[in-house]
């Protein structure tokens, strides 16, 4: 019986750290991009881009399928379905839909070489500042994966705001609920000689 409850007493303890662990990591290279970025964007009198959690993992999973690809001669910013042909993948993964996204922008760089900092990104080059210099842009994420650099930028608007779609919302919300159930029976049957 002691065995069981040392099991079940470390099961718990994994499953609260789960539960109320942040799934969010911070990479202070991007954060400084993003820094500078605003920087540029106060020189022209515009209001500073907000980081924006979803922005953030579309731009990752973006980075992530560029990530083994070549660095092309050039490349084209323009509106996010318009640039990937697999754009509903990693919008799935986002709980993200087309709607919620179709405004926005994606600004792809590509730098031979990795680059050891993406400060290197230059976002006052005409092909990014079509885009950075307009004052309905007010969000941003940001990724990157070796020579590749993705920003993702955001309106306030439905269809450039990147919300996430109300059925990840209700998986997110129904895992935490039942986590939390499964924490107090568990709590119960260790504690409260309950017996399954």
């Amino acid at each position: 019986m002691a065995s069981l409850r040392l099991h079940l007493l470390l099961i718990m303890l994994v499953q609260a750290l789960l539960m109320f662990s942040s799934p969010v990591t911070c990479d202070d290279e991007e954060e400084r991009l993003l820094q500078r970025i605003n920087s540029y964007r106060l020189s022209l009198r515009l209001s500073a881009l907000a980081e924006n959690d979803n922005a953030d993992c579309l731009a990752d999973e973006i980075a992530d399928q560029l990530e083994d690809r070549p660095c092309p001669t050039t490349i084209n910013s323009s509106t996010p379905e318009a640039q990937f042909s697999n754009y509903p993948k990693p919008l799935e993964h986002c709980h993200l839909s087309m709607n919620n996204t179709r405004d926005g922008a994606i600004l792809l760089s590509c730098i031979p070489g990795q680059p050891k900092s993406l400060t290197v990104f230059n976002f006052t080059d005409p092909q990014y500042t079509r885009y950075l210099n307009k004052s309905k842009f007010i969000g941003a994420g940001i990724g990157s994966e070796d020579e590749w650099i993705v920003v993702v930028l955001t309106t306030n608007t439905p269809g450039g705001s990147f919300v996430a779609s109300s059925a990840g919302n209700l998986v997110f919300k129904f895992g935490l609920i039942y986590n939390f159930l499964a924490l107090i029976l568990e709590l119960l049957v260790l504690f409260g000689g309950v017996y399954i």
